[in-house]
């Protein structure tokens, strides 16, 4: 179940997401069914297809990316070759273009994940959570029949799993795309070449923190200054600074205030766990399986202190 569990987490994610809607629908007359299957299409339309429009994309270019990354290593090799009489070290026999680029492709290969385990894991995530939006009392009243903890505190523990799915599963997406448009509409400002693949690396870096939209920036300005483009190099790399980390840091406050903050540490942490367990929605499930534990630690000292 290991390489599915994504599955699972996904169909909690959008089981709270979705829950309040579907109460909604159906207190005003909705039939039970039809409510679910268009919540199930809207959540297809509005998350799913993007999602993995942008997984599809990472993969095709998985070739796109080593040949940039090798751009990128050979271009700062050749100025490395400028600096090594002022240093006195040759720094260029201690980097081996092709290997790092090659190991960067296999990472993302992983990274992208298998289509065969993403689709089983995508069915997994429907069949429950169909399940659990038709049978919501059921499926409440067993949680609170079979968890072995008090009814106040499990449902303390459900508001702050509520406020945690969603700042999770959409704040810290929407703030990444909002800054990845704003980067394309930079990289399309001073033709800097594969303008959409750099947008989907502004949109990935975006959701790590310490990280942020540079990784995209710096990689597009490093291989068209190599190029020659003086003047669309070094107006990316400060569009990049100024107007991406300014956006970045009005977006995430105005978006992260209303849906209530994470740590950057969680999210951080939450990434590093999550990629390797679940390749690209690692992103987003990392983060929120590690938010889950820090729910459960607080059942434990509520429980038990």
């Amino acid at each position: 179940m290991a390489p599915y569990f994504s599955g699972v987490l996904g169909a909690i994610t959008f089981y709270v997401l979705l829950r309040k809607p579907m109460r909604k629908m159906v207190a005003k007359g909705w039939n039970s069914q039809l409510a679910v299957f268009v919540l199930l299409a809207l959540s297809v339309i509005c998350i799913l297809l993007p999602v993995l429009g942008i997984v599809l994309m990472l993969s095709n270019k998985i070739s796109n990316v080593s040949e940039n990354s090798e751009r990128v290593i050979n271009a700062l090799t050749s100025q490395f070759k400028k600096m090594e009489n002022l240093l006195g070290f040759n720094i260029n026999d201690q980097i081996d273009s092709s290997q790092v680029s090659s190991i960067i492709s296999e990472k993302l290969q992983s990274f992208a994940g298998s289509t065969f385990e993403v689709t089983i894991s995508i069915f997994i995530m429907y069949f429950l959570l169909y399940y659990m939006l038709t049978n919501r009392r059921k499926l409440r009243e067993s949680l609170f029949e079979y968890i072995p903890i008090s009814t106040d505190n499990l449902k303390i523990i459900g508001d702050d799993i509520s406020i945690m799915v969603r700042s999770n599963a959409i704040g810290i997406p929407l703030v990444a795309i909002a800054q990845g448009v704003v980067a394309l509409i930079g990289f399309l400002i001073f033709g800097i070449e594969n303008p959409v693949f750099w947008f989907v690396m502004v949109t990935i870096g975006s959701m790590i923190p310490f990280v942020g939209g540079m990784l995209g920036i710096i990689p597009a300005f490093i291989i068209t200054y190599a190029n020659s483009d003086a003047f669309q190099a070094w107006g990316i790399l400060l569009y990049g600074i100024l107007i991406v980390g300014s956006t970045d840091n009005i977006i995430r406050l105005y978006v992260l205030q209303k849906l209530d903050n994470v740590h950057p540490l969680i999210t951080l942490i939450g990434v590093i766990i999550g990629v390797p367990l679940f390749g690209f929605i690692g992103l987003i499930f990392g983060p929120l399986l590690l938010s889950l534990l820090i729910v459960i630690i607080k059942i434990y000292k509520k429980e038990y202190r």
